[in-house]
């Protein structure tokens, strides 16, 4: 037992020594690896970013989205001859897409209003999580008064 523990804490201190010696071989450098080089990507990445910001893009989704979840809905309450758990089922996804997209919509709006205020990506994330866990905590208070689910 004790050759064991002694083996499995040389082992984590050679893993320790390898790491700070990759990650001074790599501090030495000036450029990082790749640096100069457009990778796939990269590339990706723009063509998507260059997609996201046409309003026609935005258009098309809202319409989609929109035109999808009323089309379930109606399906889900309109009398197409589906079984009565699908319809059951179907409408709980329905339920779940909208508290998706709202959530979403807290989340992002927050990211976007403090990243547009000149704060970094990490308070942004942290304004759209706390905006989002009080939308959770909101919910889960009317449920406690009121019982809006179920």
């Amino acid at each position: 037992m004790v050759s064991l523990t002694l083996l499995s804490t040389a082992l984590m201190g050679l893993l320790v020594v390898a790491t700070f010696l990759a990650v001074a071989r790599i501090g030495a450098q000036r450029t990082a690896p790749g640096a100069g080089e457009q990778d796939r990507y990269a590339a990706v990445t723009e063509a998507l970013k260059e997609v996201a910001g046409t309003p026609i893009v935005w258009a098309v989704g809202f319409l989609a989205i929109t035109v999808g979840v009323g089309a379930v809905t109606l399906l889900a309450v309109g009398s197409f001859g589906i079984p009565e758990a699908l319809a059951g089922t179907l409408l709980s996804l329905v339920y779940a897409a909208v508290g998706l997209l709202l959530v979403g919509f807290v989340f992002l709006g927050a990211y976007f209003s403090a990243r547009g205020r000149g704060l970094g990506n990490a308070h942004g994330v942290a304004a759209g999580s706390f905006a989002t866990g009080l939308v959770f905590l909101v919910v889960i208070v009317v449920q406690l008064l009121v019982g809006i689910i179920g």
